[in-house]
């Protein structure tokens, strides 16, 4: 029995919260069971030089923890005066995930920026910011329609993201935190609503995995990502 009460294939109550930043273009809080992150999306009129005169757009992202998201205080990473490396490469994450379903042409020479703040970490902190983040991108974007900025929103699909792993030799969907540091193998699926994969992250942490367990965590994650993807299309409509 997982220590949820939840089956092995079942995730946590997972919720979208719409327009929940009075001055951001698009905004949402997103929870996935007793995680809980606060995303931002923001239209910017500019963008990196590298990308001036090539006629097309840029999505990119940022992530942090608050300080009282864990059980214990985290130092806030400005005072360290650099991001962690977890830091980095999970904003890299959120920022490749959302960049693969936008047609960055058709959103001209203009960035949106993705803030995902973890205000309450309970385990699948990037999973729950993915899922959230694709949200407040589609409310910006619809806020730019809504204003002439745009023709449509240029969303080619929908992305979510889950973890998954295997605890005591079974595997499990959405893990949360007491899962996650005792699981033998955990493995995160970032992927479309129409079942491309933008990314797959797996480590064995006591025992390799077989290939087996892979395609179990597999099996449970297109299922919860077609869940996912459902409450998004909710969400929105």
């Amino acid at each position: 029995m997982r220590p949820s009460r939840r089956a092995p294939d079942e995730m946590r109550a997972v919720s979208f919260e719409r327009g929940v930043l009075r001055h951001a273009e698009g905004s949402c809080l997103v929870k996935f069971g007793e995680t809980h992150v606060l995303v931002a999306a923001t239209l910017e009129e500019r963008l990196p030089p590298w990308l001036k005169g090539q006629g097309r757009g840029w999505v990119t992202a940022e992530y942090g923890m608050l300080p009282r998201a864990t059980h214990e205080r985290t130092r806030r990473e400005v005072t360290a005066g650099k991001p962690s490396g977890r830091t980095m490469e999970i904003q890299r994450l959120i920022g490749r995930s959302l960049r693969t379903i936008v047609d960055l042409e058709k959103l001209g020479e203009r960035q949106i920026t993705v803030d995902c703040d973890v205000i309450q970490a309970d385990g699948g902190t990037r999973t729950a910011a993915i899922t959230g983040a694709w949200i407040a991108l589609h409310d910006c974007l619809g806020w730019m329609k809504t204003r002439g900025m745009l023709p449509a929103i240029p969303l080619r699909d929908h992305v979510a993201a889950v973890s998954c792993g295997i605890i005591d030799g079974e595997p499990r969907l959405d893990l949360d935190y007491a899962e996650d540091s005792d699981a033998g193998t955990d493995c995160n699926f970032v992927m479309t609503g129409s079942g491309g994969f933008v990314e797959l992250q797996g480590t064995a942490e006591k025992v390799p995995f077989t290939e087996e367990e892979f395609n179990a965590m597999l099996a449970l994650a297109r299922k919860g990502i077609g869940r996912l993807v459902d409450l998004q299309k909710l969400a929105v409509a």
